[in-house]
């Protein structure tokens, strides 16, 4: 009983020890326990968990059943020292045992934990990834849409300086002719005074030599 407590003792801590480290047994380790947890073998493992602690119960009592005894009567039994010790032996490796398969699962549970953590930040940071890409896509679409707009504006400023430049030249143009036409107008009215007074000359000369006649 003992040889194999120390034998079981031993698988487990190898058992730990390889899923502490990296290796390529691991995987293999984990896919056993994956199956172990899969199906009916969750209740063979309780069962055998449960006879173990059977087992264990049952050394407890024996020991304590001796300790009893050997209060009662007094007397120390070599016998009963003999089956105290290994009572006391088996005792604690069966619950040395069951602390190791014990910490086998909670082991495995994390690394599995993990496992699925880890797949899920891949998948968050891929999204992530897709997401900053569509966004400095819609950035380089609004940069260039925003250049675009930058040289219609610019353009359309330039178009608005060159007809404002037009409309004051044609202004000033407008105000040259206005100011031509009243000269006109001004030249125009001397000329009929001008007319007028050679008319008005022409008619005291006809008057003047129609009486002298």
């Amino acid at each position: 009983m003992i040889h194999l407590l120390f034998t079981l003792i031993a698988a487990e801590m190898a058992l730990i020890l390889t899923l502490l480290f990296r290796t390529p047994l691991r995987k293999l380790v984990i896919l056993s326990l994956d199956r172990v947890k899969r199906g009916k073998a969750p209740i063979v493992v309780q069962t055998v968990a449960g006879t173990v602690f059977v087992l264990l119960l049952s050394s407890v009592y024996s020991m304590v059943k001796i300790q009893n005894r050997m209060t009662e009567t007094g007397e120390v039994n070599p016998t009963d020292q003999v089956l105290m010790s290994n009572h006391l032996l088996e005792a604690s490796l069966i619950g040395f045992l069951l602390f190791l398969a014990l910490m086998i699962d909670r082991l495995h549970h994390y690394i599995r934990e993990l496992r699925l953590l880890r797949k899920t930040m891949e998948v968050a940071k891929k999204r992530i990834r897709a997401t900053e890409d569509a966004s400095a896509e819609k950035l380089k679409a609004l940069g260039e849409e925003s250049t675009t707009l930058r040289n219609t504006i610019s353009k359309l400023e330039s178009e608005v300086e060159a007809k404002t430049k037009e409309a004051n030249d044609a202004e000033t143009e407008t105000d040259a002719l206005r100011k031509q036409s009243e000269e006109y107008l001004l030249e125009y009215d001397r000329l009929l005074e001008d007319n007028q007074n050679l008319r008005n000359q022409l008619e005291s000369t006809d008057h003047g030599s129609s009486r002298s006649c």
